[in-house]
């Protein structure tokens, strides 16, 4: 689906989103993102709207031809998570655990069991930030490895290495 957004044409030559469209097929996706970088609902919400507000206001700055739509929002989302974070280092301490948060009904999927819940969300936390980030990259984002790979700025071959290695790791920790 996102791969199918409409384009509409303002000045010549100068692509803009249809906003509504992406925002309807990753409002979702971002959040879950977000939540998975910052592990607390409150951020992911606050970071999921700056990274919506940030791409609307740069919509006629996005050129299909470095990448899709998706891929564009997701680079926002990343970095408006990661002015959270620095901003969070530079803040107080915070007064209340954001891991003992529950997670988003859409981070688990609808099937799971709460035990295996449990133990994916221990095994998602005994990963690095970065491999976490990986992982939410492909499987929240839905991003591909080249896509991946520009956001992270390394190849797409060591995006995939490094997805696979992650996922590898976190099956390990579910078995």
């Amino acid at each position: 689906m996102s791969e199918t957004l409409t384009m509409a044409f303002s000045p010549p030559n100068t692509a803009a989103l249809s906003f509504d469209a992406l925002y309807r097929d990753a409002a979702g996706d971002v959040h879950a993102y977000a939540w998975a970088l910052l592990r607390d609902r409150a951020a992911a919400e606050d970071v999921t709207a700056l990274a919506f507000e940030r791409a609307y206001r740069r919509r006629t700055r996005f050129r299909p031809e470095r990448g899709s739509a998706r891929a564009w929002l997701f680079a926002i989302a990343r970095n408006a998570a990661l002015d959270e974070l620095r901003r969070r280092k530079r803040t107080a301490a915070l007064t209340f655990d954001p891991a003992a948060e529950p997670e988003p009904a859409d981070q688990s999927g609808p099937g799971l069991q709460p035990e295996r819940r449990a133990t994916v969300r221990a095994a998602l936390e005994a990963l690095d930030p970065r491999e976490r980030e990986l992982v939410a990259l492909k499987f929240h984002a839905g991003l591909s490895n080249a896509e991946i790979g520009e956001l992270l700025e390394i190849s797409e071959s060591n995006a995939g290495t490094k997805v696979h290695r992650a996922v590898t790791k976190l099956r390990k920790a579910c078995a």
